[in-house]
């Protein structure tokens, strides 16, 4: 394992975040994360901090960053330090990438979604809707050594982490309590760096946390499945693990989660009127009780309530 460097210390006290991808504005579901990380770094006394996820850049809208943070901040939801942009931490990745490569644990993929798909299906494995295929390892080589780096810069392919055998990641959920995924056989050797040269959300995602200082991680349930596989990584690159506490997603009409992929409503925060009332939407989803609901009280007066009334 590789020793971490100037890295916060989590002695420093409680370092929480909240980080969207500006790929649309807040919706009633991403307020729903916003807030209960907000409100788990305040009872705790913590930071809060802001990380703009626009590491996926043909995806992301400029001008939606400016909008989230307006929302945010019509909600009364400020953050503590600097916001960090994934856009401009290439190098950060590209340092983790190295140190895999060095471990003997990284190797090239040329395989298409459709060569994934043929291969699961010769293996008579099918994929659930909506859900990433397992990995079959078919561009696994026989023996891993560390690759030429000039070869690893070689945007023509993917590049995968080499999973050990029964590589089972156990870990306590502080709201669902404990958890288990065999990476193995619910997701293979997964992709750090993609063809198109752009890192993926697993790489990114623990080396930002981690050079963050973060000490809990609170996000919805549909980000649930990737834990283990960021667990992994913390483990291989030798950083501190945070807590996880996973949030009740908000659905739509149809039992589907609400995302931008289908078209879900921004929030209205064009006055304190509306923010308060997205807020206490919110606050109903995290079962916040007891909370004032005069129509004279503010979103400050709101907000002190909700996180006396926030179970960490």
């Amino acid at each position: 394992m590789s020793t971490p460097k100037n890295l916060p210390s989590p002695a420093g006290g409680y370092r929480g975040r909240f980080a969207p991808s500006p790929t649309g504005p807040l919706h009633a579901g991403s307020l729903v994360a916003a807030l209960g990380s907000w409100l788990d770094a305040r009872k705790n006394e913590g930071k809060w901090l802001l990380r703009i996820e626009d590491l996926d850049t043909p995806r992301c809208i400029p001008e939606v960053t400016q909008q989230i943070q307006a929302q945010l901040l019509a909600c009364g939801l400020s953050w503590d330090e600097e916001i960090i942009y994934q856009s401009q931490r290439q190098k950060a990745y590209q340092d983790a990438l190295k140190r895999f490569n060095e471990l003997k644990c990284l190797y090239s993929c040329t395989c298409s979604r459709q060569t994934i798909a043929t291969a699961l299906a010769k293996l008579s494995i099918e994929s659930p809707r909506n859900q990433e295929m397992v990995y079959p390892g078919t561009c696994r080589p026989a023996s891993l050594m560390s690759n030429p780096w000039d070869t690893v810069q070689d945007l023509k392919k993917a590049w995968r982490i080499a999973l050990p055998q029964n590589c089972l990641i156990e870990f306590k959920d502080l709201a669902l309590g404990p958890q288990s995924q065999n990476l193995n056989a619910e997701v293979g050797d997964f992709v750090l760096r993609r063809s198109d040269g752009l890192f993926t959300y697993q790489l990114a995602v623990v080396v930002d946390d981690a050079e963050q200082g973060i000490t809990r991680i609170v996000r919805g349930q549909d980000l649930l499945s990737n834990t283990a596989r960021q667990i992994y990584l913390q483990d291989v690159l030798g950083y501190q693990k945070p807590e996880y506490l996973h949030l009740p997603l908000v659905l739509d009409a149809h039992g589907e989660k609400l995302s931008k992929q289908t078209l879900a409503t921004q929030i209205n925060t064009q006055d304190d009127k509306h923010s308060l009332i997205e807020l206490r939407k919110a606050g109903m989803h995290l079962g916040l009780k007891n909370l004032p609901d005069g129509e004279n009280v503010s979103i400050a007066e709101w907000l002190l309530a909700a996180t006396h009334a926030w179970k960490s």
